[in-house]
């Protein structure tokens, strides 16, 4: 599969790739979308508009029965296909984002909300995706570096920061590998990122966290009774999963419920112990 390149160039008010075409159509209801298919192929028109755009969407999709691969190609299309130039298509995206997870009206803004309330000093983000945790806290003035597999991700979010006035570092990587030094920041942060491995790679995600965090680890992760596999989840997680997590790692912990379920590792005594 290839990288889908969320910058290239497109037709006005028309965003083909793959099996999937995305159409802006004058004559449909504001804010609407319709996802038909045909054969093998996919077909979306929409009524968005550049208010439209952003985090809120991803509950609109969900609801359709995509792939994760369909889901990542319906929403880069809709927000293409949205606003004609490919950058400010991007940047209006992240503002909307942001000012919906900020204002408390997107789906993720409680868990973006109490991971903030745990950090501490410098940070290092997991599996950033698009990066918006990174650019809440970079925009509230943390030094912080966002990290993800995805090339094209990552080019994007270094990107589009500029454009929203925000610096912050950013670095393609797989989150069990990341090419920094141990203990180089205080906090480390994988917020949404362990339902997406299996158990394997999730235990070598926590011990990368560990060896680079200096103070703490905060981990989050939805609760689920099955896993949502347009989202790219592979399992599930509860309480009693969390706290044998905890126990396995061997340094303290907590473990609570908010809008799914957290892991919160104090590693300081570790750093202090070597």
């Amino acid at each position: 599969m290839t990288e889908l390149d969320a910058l290239a160039p497109a037709a006005t008010g028309r965003w083909t790739h793959e099996n999937t075409t995305v159409v802006r159509s004058d004559s449909m209801e504001f804010g609407a979308v319709d996802i038909e298919r045909s054969g093998g192929d996919l077909v979306v028109r929409h009524g968005l508009t550049s208010s439209h755009i952003g985090e809120r969407l991803v509950a609109q999709i969900t609801d359709f029965a995509l792939s994760q691969r369909e889901f990542e190609l319906v929403m880069v299309g809709l927000v293409r296909s949205t606003v004609d130039e490919p950058i400010e298509a991007w940047a209006t995206y992240y503002r909307n984002s942001l000012d919906e997870l900020l204002s408390g009206r997107a789906d993720f803004a409680a868990v973006h909300q109490r991971a903030e309330s745990l950090v501490e000093g410098s940070v290092l983000d997991l599996g950033s995706c698009f990066g918006f945790f990174p650019l809440r806290l970079a925009s509230r003035g943390y030094d912080v570096t966002a990290t993800d597999l995805s090339a094209g991700t990552m080019r994007l979010l270094g990107t589009v920061a500029p454009r929203l006035g925000v610096s912050l570092g950013v670095i393609t990587c797989d989150a069990a590998g990341v090419p920094v030094a141990d203990n180089s920041v205080d906090t480390v942060t994988a917020l949404h990122l362990l339902e997406h491995v299996d158990q394997e790679v999730g235990d070598r995600i926590l011990g990368e966290a560990l060896r680079i965090a200096r103070r703490r680890v905060v981990v989050a992760v939805p609760f689920e009774t099955e896993a949502t596999s347009c989202h790219g989840h592979i399992r599930t997680f509860d309480i009693a999963a969390l706290r044998s997590m905890g126990e396995q790692i061997g340094v303290p912990y907590e473990v609570d419920e908010f809008h799914g379920g957290w892991l919160v590792l104090d590693t300081s005594d570790v750093l202090s112990a070597v």
